[in-house]
């Protein structure tokens, strides 16, 4: 499963360089967050972190999206054929590299099934965010996005209305 995320996440990164049209590229960046959040469920072995995230990311890409369609709401959608068989190929033969190595990825995760890391509860995974080396962090993202939200509450004037005027 991590490996499909894996190769999932690195090919919508490279398809994410080959578009035009905003539209797709948030949708590349929707199935992006999703995939990430997902990964990162399944490294921390809990999906309430990763779930909080997708919440975060969801709420900034609507905002991006309401953005895109009052700024732009008629533009076609377009594509050329050899950006479109790249976006094709390239994810065939990234699966067909992780086949190959899949094997010695097997062993190595057998390996680390025996040791005594994966017999740890999940609290402790849980307790990691907040212990002494990443509490730092966790104390400035959260600062940072007070202060975000105070920046974007003054900038924004509630007098002149929607970004999209009704007819």
């Amino acid at each position: 499963m991590m490996y499909m995320l894996l190769s999932l996440s690195t090919t919508l990164s490279f398809t994410f360089l080959f578009l035009e049209h905003p539209l797709t590229l948030g949708l590349i960046l929707f199935i992006q967050s999703i995939c990430m959040c997902m990964i990162s469920g399944l490294m921390f072995k809990s999906f309430w972190f990763s779930y909080i995230m997708l919440l975060i990311y969801l709420g900034g890409i609507l905002i991006l999206f309401m953005y895109v369609t009052s700024l732009i709401p008629n533009q076609l959608f377009s594509y050329s054929t050899p950006t479109f068989l790249l976006i094709i190929f390239f994810p065939i033969d990234l699966t067909l590299l992780i086949i190959e190595n899949l094997e010695f990825h097997t062993s190595l995760y057998e390996n680390m099934e025996n040791s005594s890391f994966l017999n740890i509860p999940t609290s402790y995974f849980l307790l990691k965010m907040y212990n002494k080396p990443i509490n730092m962090i966790t104390i400035l993202i959260a600062t940072y996005l007070f202060l975000t939200l105070i920046a974007v509450v003054k900038i924004v004037n509630i007098h002149k209305g929607p970004l999209r005027k009704s007819k």
